[in-house]
């Protein structure tokens, strides 16, 4: 069977959330060996599949919240799917507005870490430094710490460096949003550039007039489903019709729609939505005597794990509970076997100490009488 042909596949990929209100709530479900604790999950993506072909440019639209920016930095490799493949043929760079740049840094040195981030060597970092410079057109602010930054000044230097890189995939991230129209004609020539090179883009937008300008075809995700897929014009038209009908609600009529979506992503079952594949995959695939087990694995085998499992739960609780018995053993000053043996010695401030003796009778001795006792004890075994 030959290989597939594309450059991005992504199949049955979701994205959860757990919903904490408060730090404390966070550190109670991290440390709680129950699974009786109710914590409020949101799903961002649920159930997204497409491929992208080589030298595709491919756009992605949708609303608001609706898991566009979620799914682009899954395939750049910034956060990781909850389920789902997402297998990627080649280097990633990924523009947004302050996607890999350190506030603390200066320009310059934000210039060198993410090229040495992406395995380039110090001297090509050096021989491209002016040209990223120059591209970036920020003047004497590429020494100054990015926290200093306007948002134009730090899209244009994460877009400067992405694409003097020179990855397999591009991802842009509503990068060409900010900035002045100069500078978005660069970025569209460099655009071009890249796409006249065979080079993959993945660009995510609200602006209509740019995913018509630079993209092949367009994925409209609504509420965090891939509604359609397809030719830039014919999914763009949909999602332009069902903008204007969204328009025509009353105020009212918009947010109970939005409320309605939002309760969607909140009761999301996975487990259904992975029977649901299942059951299709089976129909498809007559010949696969365990389908169960073929989806099972799609769906996890390539996650990290992002949750720690009950087993280093109870490590965590053991190593915790060892450490402050020691400490607290330590501060007493007490033997560690005469405070196992008396718990009570851990707080007993008193400079005596009971002694077991063999014939059953304890005695009242000082911590070194009780050290040497206990020496000579050991020496007769």
């Amino acid at each position: 069977m030959a290989e597939e042909n594309y450059k991005i596949k992504v199949q049955n990929v979701t994205k959860e959330y757990d919903m904490f209100k408060t730090q404390s709530d966070k550190l109670k479900s991290f440390f709680s060996l129950s699974k009786k604790n109710k914590i409020h999950h949101f799903w961002s993506l649920m159930g997204i599949s497409f491929t992208v072909q080589p030298g595709e440019a491919l756009g992605i639209i949708g609303v608001n919240g609706s898991g566009k920016s979620t799914i682009s930095n899954i395939i750049s490799g910034i956060i990781p799917q909850t389920t789902g493949l997402v297998d990627v043929r080649g280097d990633t760079s990924i523009v947004a507005i302050n996607a890999g740049l350190r506030k603390n840094l200066t320009g310059r040195e934000n210039i060198r870490m993410k090229s040495l981030m992406q395995g380039l060597t110090n001297r090509q970092i050096d021989d491209m430094m002016d040209d990223i410079i120059a591209f970036a057109d920020i003047g004497d602010f590429v020494d100054q710490p990015v926290k200093d930054y306007s948002s134009g000044m730090r899209s244009r230097l994460g877009f400067s460096i992405a694409v003097h890189i020179k990855p397999d995939i591009l991802i842009i991230d509503e990068a060409l949003s900010v900035g002045d129209d100069t500078f978005y004609q660069k970025c569209v020539d460099k655009i071009d550039q890249f796409k006249e090179e065979g080079k993959t883009i993945i660009f995510v937008s609200h602006s209509l007039k740019q995913v018509r300008l630079l993209c092949d075809r367009v994925a409209w995700i609504n509420y965090g489903k891939l509604r359609k897929i397809g030719p830039m014009e014919e999914v763009v038209s949909e999602y332009q019709k069902f903008i204007k009908w969204f328009k025509s609600l009353s105020k009212k009529e918009k947010k109970q729609f939005q409320k309605k979506e939002k309760t969607i992503q909140k009761n999301f079952d996975i487990d259904k939505y992975q029977k649901e594949v299942t059951q299709e995959y089976a129909e498809s695939h007559p010949q696969d005597h365990n389908p169960a087990k073929t989806i099972h694995k799609r769906f996890y085998s390539e996650v990290m794990q992002e949750k720690m499992p009950w087993t280093a739960k109870i490590l965590t609780w053991v190593v915790l509970f060892a450490m402050v018995f020691f400490c607290l053993v330590n501060v007493s000053g007490h033997p560690t076997m005469a405070v196992v043996r008396h718990p009570s010695y851990i707080v007993n401030p008193s400079k005596k100490m009971r002694y077991q003796k063999k014939d059953g009778k304890s005695v009242m001795v000082t911590k070194h009488e009780y050290k040497q006792l206990e020496k000579h004890a050991w020496g007769q075994r």
